[in-house]
């Protein structure tokens, strides 16, 4: 059986399918970026799954796809942890996220984006992928990622440019004292996910107001000139999207896109279900 993962910071999906390419087994980890969690944090978040446990033995083959598995040594990590745990399984396979979001999103040339946690973008040619421009992750980079609307918020509430309204509802949703801020971004293991968090603000409001508007619109427009714009394939090949922020922001990131002329295709919440029809399409050869 084939063991598909699909991991980014906050949460990674699992799911066995079987000989006849039919779901056995669906389960849910914490994340498992190897470029933000040390080897014990990934090795515990493994093995808190009982359900990952109970089928080590019947798993032939594992293909994880994850945030932070782009460049060799977090990938190399991974990897061993990997064949560690699936002590039995014959074949261990670690790529980055976008190779999943393509797949997920498209069996066609097209531009495919990532936004959840992090952010991210790629040209996919409808076999390979093709990055434009390398990310350096959270602190540097992940336009429109929950990691860059958490900061948003944060940077807005201190700097006393927030609504008074939605500063005092911010107050009683969330810790603001500057030392647990600065602790948790500066000496805790995952500050992107804790960055994060804060995102929710915005994304289960019960209605979008001005403000979440104008800083959803500017950090959409921001990944697009940034992201989107620098492949030369973009007002040419439709635009797909994966993950939970672009999920709720979709409204707006069609708003951005007309200004910029692009064609915007799938818009997917989940990519593991799209792993799950390309595997049954085109991997698994039912019996």
């Amino acid at each position: 059986m084939i063991l598909i993962a699909d991991g980014g910071s906050t949460k990674c999906d699992w799911i066995l399918l079987n000989q006849n390419a039919e779901v056995v087994l669906r389960t849910r980890t914490k994340g498992l970026n190897p470029a933000v969690f040390k080897p014990h944090i990934l090795k515990e978040r493994l093995h808190e799954n009982d359900e990952l446990k109970s089928v080590i033995n019947k798993v032939d083959r594992v293909d994880f796809f994850g945030a932070g598995c782009g460049t060799n040594t977090p990938k190399q990590n991974l990897t061993k942890i990997l064949k560690d745990f699936f002590k039995a399984s014959d074949e261990i396979n670690v790529d980055e996220d976008m190779a999943a979001a393509a797949l997920a999103a498209t069996n066609e040339p097209g531009i495919v984006c990532i936004l959840g946690t992090g952010s991210n973008s790629c040209y996919f040619d409808g076999k390979h992928v093709h990055m434009e421009v390398e990310s350096l992750g959270y602190v540097l980079m992940d336009e429109a990622s929950g990691n860059y609307f958490g900061k948003r918020l944060i940077r807005n509430y201190y700097y006393k440019t927030m609504p008074i309204e939605l500063a005092v509802e911010f107050e009683k949703r969330y810790d603001l004292n500057a030392d647990v801020i600065k602790h948790n971004v500066y000496k805790e293991e995952n500050p992107n996910t804790y960055l994060a968090s804060f995102a929710e603000f915005i994304f289960t409001a019960e209605e979008r107001n001005g403000y979440f508007y104008k800083l959803i619109y500017e950090g959409m427009e921001k990944f697009i000139e940034r992201r989107v714009m620098c492949f030369k394939q973009a007002q040419n090949v439709p635009i797909h999207f994966i993950g939970s922020i672009a999920f709720f922001s979709e409204d707006i990131i069609r708003d951005v896109a007309k200004r910029y002329h692009l064609n915007i295709g799938n818009i997917i919440r989940r990519p593991i279900d799209g792993l799950i029809a390309h595997y049954k399409n085109n991997v698994i050869k039912p019996e």
